[in-house]
């Protein structure tokens, strides 16, 4: 039976973590403020949305709300962005998308500061992760990933490690990280030959194939550890399951993350964390 890591420990962890950077600031006279920046009313925009400003009144830090129409202009868009860019009171800027197609989704996020940038969606945050330079901030599921492997202390030094996705939100990010973990790292996408065999050879697996229960049990072996990042809903069985078939990998591995309650817990926290830190760059 595999060790189930919850990501609940790793959210209290770090809320821990920000309460005392928050008590720091506050000496300072500095409120961190994170501004989320939503066009309409979409259901899972709502949603994240009070999740996000629940998490930041947990913990103190200030929450500032900027909504516009769904049918708002490209230069109305621009302009908020650019306010928000300018505002010295406001740490991190969360962008929602995907945005309306009328609007050009990369013009927008070119155009955040790449210091407020908390969610990791610009060119400039993207290039700090990959060149090591702090500027910016990863983007925050792949940040979640490393938490819970922090957390938990699984060291990856020297471990083979296989990433199953290449997107810019996870794949990518989370393997320039692992590799910065000093992980011996290979990227699997649709193109991989055999890709069972070679995730089956790694000792850390993370899940991001974006499909239903599509990694199954001849992709593990006794001993990994394995990370699933997929969140999908399962209409037969009525609830929400992961990329990672739980009931075939969970008999064979070490640990893995329960899908809900795993990398989706954590990701809140870790998009709050680095409004604080933002914050922190201040002292």
């Amino acid at each position: 039976m595999a060790d189930v890591l919850k990501g609940a420990d790793v959210v209290a962890a770090l809320g821990e973590r920000m309460k005392a950077d928050v008590e720091e600031l506050a000496a300072k006279n500095i409120v961190p403020t994170l501004a989320i920046l939503r066009v309409g009313e979409r259901d899972d925009d709502l949603s994240y949305e009070r999740g996000a400003m629940s998490r930041c009144k947990t913990v103190g830090v200030e929450v500032k709300s900027v909504v516009l129409p769904e049918d708002v202009t490209q230069d109305v868009l621009l302009s908020n962005v650019y306010a928000l860019n300018d505002d010295d009171s406001v740490h991190g800027v969360l962008i929602f998308r995907p945005l309306p197609k009328h609007l050009d989704e990369n013009a927008i996020c070119a155009a955040l500061k790449p210091e407020k940038d908390i969610d990791g969606i610009t060119e400039g945050s993207l290039a700090g992760v990959f060149m090591g330079t702090g500027i910016g901030f990863p983007p925050c599921t792949a940040q979640a990933c490393m938490e819970i492997l922090d957390f938990f202390e699984i060291d990856c030094t020297g471990k083979r490690a296989v990433v199953i996705g290449r997107s810019l939100v996870v794949g990518k990010p989370a393997a320039i990280m692992l590799m910065g973990k000093n992980a011996t790292v290979t990227v699997c996408h649709t193109r991989t030959v055999d890709m069972a065999s070679v995730a089956k050879n790694a000792e850390i697996v993370i899940v991001a194939a974006g499909v239903q229960e599509g990694i199954t049990a001849e992709y593990f072996s006794p001993g990994q550890i394995v990370i699933d990042v997929g969140i999908n809903w399962d209409d037969e069985k009525g609830k929400l399951v992961g990329d990672v078939k739980y009931d075939d990998a969970e008999p064979i591995v070490a640990a893995i993350t329960p899908v809900p309650g795993g990398v989706g817990t954590v990701t809140t926290s870790v998009l709050v964390s680095h409004v604080v830190k933002a914050a922190k760059k201040l002292l």
